[in-house]
């Protein structure tokens, strides 16, 4: 998950929340729907989340006024619910059009190389005429190798009066005058019996199957045509989503204040918060697609089933030699100390940490490591390291706490911090390179922030 090694980025797949909620006036949370039992039990699970999340919306809502509310929750709604449905739809429609361009190919491919032996076939012709046995031919060398090069097998050819491959392979295994060697001969040869037309049956036998290839080919190619079609609708459906959540979260922002509630306001700032990391995914998303169409400019139309590889940031500069590390700060949050430039591995946990601080206007060292040890090396740098949350401070997980990494840990950003003793945090690579994520915790002392 956080580990700091080069790994080129990779477009993924957003992570689906587990909450949806529906509106406190304009809807309800929809009933949980699935072809699978499995797909059932998760969609149950969403759906009770989403009932229990909306009830704890409206609680921390009430008092506001019903427009303010109902913006709130039209946020909340469109992007832990709408805008995951149909991302989920993007990814199964991303995924049959990969299907359908492959098959596509395949049939491609098969009509190709019937078309390329076609090709051949008529030039042998030209050589030996229409009549020619390939196969009573690969007998009679077959026979002639394993006579240990005696003729042999020209002498049976007369003796037995066949007239064909077939005839010629029935009457060698059925003549008991035959030697052991000529019967195997003959057994070797029956196993091939499918290439025992002349060249002109066999010519004709592939024009017939490249009629059938190319019907399957233009079926093939007209389904990978549709399946990227709705491929691209249910992706700009998706787009329109987020723009619409853009807007949204405008408006929101602008009202925000006039909210007296301290936990009317905290239901707000969550909200905006977790459209506003929907948005980066939007943003990331954007710049790998432009990334992939410029390295790879033969796409036909097909929507590949893995996601496209952009092209990989510039590999960063060996590290300097250190900086004497200052006394740790115990005021401000970040430093210039050790801080030249974002060096993490593109679409990981420690590439958004240091970014997002960035955003922020704290600097951050670029070699702190795994997102694991961002608590235990940057005292070093000069920074301050408590367990206590601050807006802008990194939280260092360490290795498996709370589903980070077993091995490299993890490392997100602080958002916000409430007065009840929670806080939210924005994160990467949270099911994959680049997919951003935010969630609210706890904080009872457990976990270490990189201020």
């Amino acid at each position: 998950m956080t580990n700091v090694r080069v790994i080129k980025p990779a477009l993924a797949a957003l992570v689906a929340a587990a909450a949806c909620v529906g509106g406190l006036a304009f809807s309800s949370a929809q009933p949980a729907q699935a072809d699978t039992y499995s797909d059932l039990i998760t969609a149950q699970n969403q759906h009770a989340a989403s009932v229990q999340r909306e009830a704890e919306l409206k609680q921390q809502l009430a008092g506001a006024s019903q427009e303010l509310a109902d913006k709130v929750l039209e946020l909340d709604d469109l992007t832990n619910n709408k805008i995951v449905a149909a991302q989920s739809k993007v990814t199964q429609a991303n995924e049959d059009a990969a299907t359908a361009q492959d098959e596509a190919d395949a049939a491609s491919k098969r009509l190709s190389a019937a078309q390329k032996d076609k090709e051949t076939l008529e030039e042998q012709i030209k050589q030996t005429g229409k009549d020619y046995d390939d196969a009573h031919a690969a007998v009679a060398q077959l026979a002639r190798d394993e006579m240990h090069g005696s003729n042999a097998s020209d002498v049976m050819s007369v003796v037995t009066g066949a007239t064909s491959t077939q005839d010629f392979v029935n009457s060698m295994q059925s003549r008991d005058a035959l030697s052991r060697n000529e019967a195997n001969a003959a057994s070797s040869a029956a196993t091939s019996l499918s290439t025992s037309k002349n060249r002109g049956e066999r010519l004709a036998a592939i024009e017939k199957q490249i009629a059938v290839l190319k019907t399957q080919s233009d079926e093939k190619a007209a389904s990978a045509q549709t399946a990227a079609e709705t491929a691209q609708s249910e992706r700009d459906a998706l787009d329109k989503l987020r723009q619409e959540g853009e807007t949204r979260r405008d408006e929101l922002s602008s009202m925000i204040d006039s909210l007296d509630s301290q936990s009317a306001k905290q239901a707000a700032q969550t909200v905006l918060i977790a459209s506003q990391v929907d948005s980066y995914n939007r943003q990331f998303q954007k710049e790998q697609q432009d990334a992939a169409n410029r390295v790879d400019t033969g796409n036909q139309g097909g929507t590949p089933s893995t996601p496209v590889t952009p092209a990989p940031a510039p590999a960063p500069a060996p590290a300097p030699a250190p900086v004497p590390a200052p006394a740790p700060s115990v005021g401000g949050q970040g430093t210039s100390n050790g801080d030249y430039g974002n060096a993490y591995a593109a679409g990981q946990c420690t590439y958004w940490a240091y970014e997002r601080r960035r955003q922020m206007g704290i600097g951050t060292p670029s070699y702190l490591g795994n997102g694991g040890d961002w608590w235990r090396n940057a005292p070093s740098y000069g920074l301050r390291v408590d367990h206590n949350p601050q807006v802008g401070a990194a939280l260092s997980f360490l290795p498996g706490q709370d589903g980070a990494d077993g091995t490299y840990g993890h490392v997100a950003v602080v958002e916000a911090v409430y007065g009840d003793g929670t806080f939210q945090i924005s994160e990467m690579n949270w099911g994959g390179p680049w997919n951003m994520h935010n969630r609210t915790l706890t904080n009872l002392g457990q976990y270490w922030f990189v201020h």
